[in-house]
């Protein structure tokens, strides 16, 4: 039997998308972030769809996650600046 290739494992378990806009490097990390409140806000339906969590526990875990994504947002200063026009 083949042994799975671990970095195909995380590539399906956490894919990540490519990023289109500025190539900033706040823009890129908040991108990141903001793909992983995805993936975890996914995992967390998924679990109380199933019945594995509870409304309210799901509910709180991504509020934590959304508070966090919004902390990360403020310290990477993204928002603060008008765009520029090319």
């Amino acid at each position: 039997m083949v042994q799975p290739n671990n970095n195909d494992k995380d590539k399906f378990l956490y894919p990540r998308s490519r990023y289109y806009g500025q190539g900033r490097p706040q823009e890129l990390i908040f991108n990141a972030n903001l793909q992983e409140f995805a993936q975890k806000v996914g995992f967390i339906t998924a679990l109380e769809t199933s019945g594995k969590l509870s409304p309210q526990d799901a509910y709180d875990q991504i509020k934590a996650l959304w508070k966090q994504l919004k902390h990360s947002k403020k310290q990477l200063g993204i928002g603060d600046e008008p765009p520029t026009s090319t």
